[in-house]
């Protein structure tokens, strides 16, 4: 699996990897997970094809486990170019384990919600869209976040 949206666009979305769903259709955020992040975008004024969603890794890792260091490393051949073609303005890093694999945060502590770097481009580092189904409390503080985004892209979120 490999991606989804356009690479002409200032805006990424990195999450971990495939689930079932995605899994099956060969596209990253298609199942529940996908669908909120579809309305996360929506509400940020981005259509889901006006942004660029991929994964660390471009499998799904059995039993749907976090993908481990090694398993990223392997398919860093893939993100890194991909992230570089695209180029950015903003990344957002879904998770944990995708804002650790673009080596933004810290090992331990406070990761979500503190702007972080890759090669120069400022990252975002949130809960997974996953995350938020199993604990919706926790919406509010990514939707914090990605207000903090879109001012770091001089857009404001449109009214609703």
């Amino acid at each position: 699996m490999f991606a989804r949206g356009t690479p002409d666009t200032n805006l990424v979305f990195v999450g971990e990897g495939p689930g079932y769903h995605e899994d099956q259709q060969g596209l990253p955020f298609v199942g529940r997970a996908g669908q909120l992040l579809d309305r996360m975008i929506a509400a940020m004024g981005y259509d889901r094809e006006g942004v660029y969603i991929c994964n660390v890794v471009k499998c799904r890792p059995p039993d749907n486990r976090t993908p481990l260091p090694t398993e990223a490393m392997a398919c860093a051949r893939f993100l890194v170019p991909q992230l570089e073609a695209v180029s950015p303005k903003v990344i957002v890093a879904l998770g944990r384990c995708a804002a650790e694999n673009l080596q933004c945060v810290p090992p331990s502590g406070k990761w979500r919600g503190l702007w972080g770097e890759w090669r120069g481009i400022p990252v975002m580092p949130t809960y997974h869209p996953a995350f938020l189904l199993r604990s919706p409390q926790f919406k509010k503080p990514v939707w914090d976040d990605l207000q903090e985004v879109l001012r770091k892209l001089d857009r404001e979120a449109p009214k609703r």
